[in-house]
């Protein structure tokens, strides 16, 4: 399975652009995907993106780098390398997205199966597990991956968002919350929660 982020230029897949690709198979963490790219000319930029990411304008328009289609080719050859094609993200219906649409625009084939699992959905429902109660903030989900990261003994340290790392974390996370185990050696220093061996609270109560 491929735990997969992207960076990119605005929240829009129609508007913005991809300008980084991260991704880590999960039966084999060590093969790895990290490239960059330039957005395209007609991409705009959203300043929420830059600040999130610590990136300038200029530098997602970087005319040294590669293509965002070129970026697209390398990253679908490395996804038909793996057997798996099933995809893990946190928020997999936003990454995604932006991929099969710029697929289509550059004419090329998606690679990917169209299920995909989502971290949030998998981590609230090992939340409600393991206490009870889904995590709800203002009325809304407030299972983000700085949530998750603690809920599975972790801290959020990033200073700015990286497909890779944030790929990393991603499949640190979903590794202890499913298989209750450390993935990547950079993570052991963390350990996981002893509500996640307790059996007993795995089981959610029932209520009338």
């Amino acid at each position: 399975m491929i735990i997969l982020d992207i960076e990119t230029s605005g929240l829009d897949p129609q508007e913005n652009g991809i300008w980084q690709i991260g991704a880590i198979e999960l039966e084999n963490p060590k093969n790895q995907f990290l490239e960059e790219a330039k957005i395209d000319n007609k991409d705009l930029t959203q300043p929420g993106a830059l600040e999130i990411t610590n990136k300038t304008e200029e530098q997602l328009r970087d005319s040294n780098k590669q293509s965002q289609k070129q970026l697209l080719i390398n990253f679908f050859e490395w996804v038909n390398k793996i057997n798996i094609k099933m995809s893990i993200c946190q928020n997999p219906a936003f990454d995604l997205s932006f991929i099969k649409i710029k697929a289509k625009k550059y004419n090329l084939t998606y690679p990917f199966h169209h299920r995909s699992l989502d971290l949030h959905s998998v981590a609230q429902t090992i939340q409600f597990k393991t206490k009870q109660k889904f995590k709800i903030l203002d009325n809304k989900s407030d299972m983000g991956l700085s949530n998750i990261l603690e809920f599975v003994g972790m801290s959020d340290n990033r200073n700015a968002h990286n497909a890779l790392e944030d790929a990393k974390l991603t499949a640190e996370c979903f590794s202890r919350l499913i298989y209750n185990k450390n993935l990547l050696e950079e993570y052991s220093q963390f350990k996981i929660p002893d509500y996640f061996q307790n059996k007993e609270n795995n089981r959610p109560q029932q209520t009338l």
